[in-house]
């Protein structure tokens, strides 16, 4: 299992002034989101449960259209899961990627990672790296945050602002703002998704499902 590399507060992000009417997503924030993101779920679902019930108790023969209303109860969270897990899809490639800026690049990425967390990034293309709030997964355009225990996970859009940046500059970018202000991270970039980790894991490429059976295996611990 990968050692993760331990980050430790600085300053405050410049980037927080941007969004100064957003409350501090700390420990506390988080905990709500979750809760609230379990409460619109079942406002979504619970509907199409009950009437799929209600359906069979007015009339057996209604069994396929029970069926398909439970259908729906259960596609409605992979939707919202599906949109989560996008955050840390991989970019499309761009010329000059692979060239020389790349690979410079890919040597400073590996300079703020461990020896483990070097291997897991090649692979899966994410970033691991434990802090306060969890152990985040951090890739080109967004981050994954799995909370202690492993079983709830937080999906953040973010992405460096120069688009011209190499692949690994633009996780490196990322990492070093998590580095220095991780509440400060989580409060600028744009939460997409809070929820249980199997559906993000089902929604992951599969290269990247063993990033996050690393990051959830570390958050028990």
């Amino acid at each position: 299992m990968p050692e993760a590399v331990e980050f430790r507060p600085r300053t405050p992000l410049p980037e927080r002034q941007d969004v100064w009417w957003r409350r501090p997503l700390d420990e506390s924030g988080l905990r709500l989101r979750e809760r609230v993101s379990a409460a619109y779920t079942a406002v979504y679902c619970t509907p199409l449960i009950a009437a799929g019930v209600i359906l069979l108790a007015l009339e057996p023969l209604l069994v396929p259209v029970a069926l398909v209303s439970w259908l729906h109860a259960w596609v409605i969270p992979e939707l919202f899961a599906h949109r989560g897990a996008r955050v840390v899809k991989p970019l499309p490639a761009r010329a000059g990627d692979g060239g020389g800026p790349e690979r410079a690049a890919r040597g400073f990425l590996a300079d703020l990672l461990g020896h483990r967390e070097r291997e897991l990034q090649a692979t899966s293309g994410l970033a691991l790296a434990r802090a306060g709030l969890g152990v985040w997964l951090v890739g080109e355009a967004g981050a994954l945050l799995v909370r202690p225990g492993g079983q709830r996970v937080h999906c953040f859009c973010a992405r460096a602002t120069d688009p011209a940046l190499p692949r690994s500059d633009r996780i490196a970018h990322l990492l070093l703002a998590l580095r220095q202000d991780e509440v400060g991270f989580a409060t600028v970039a744009n939460h997409a998704f809070a929820g249980a980790s199997w559906r993000v894991r089902r929604r992951l490429e599969l290269v990247q499902r063993p990033a996050l059976a690393a990051a959830r295996e570390l958050s028990r611990l």
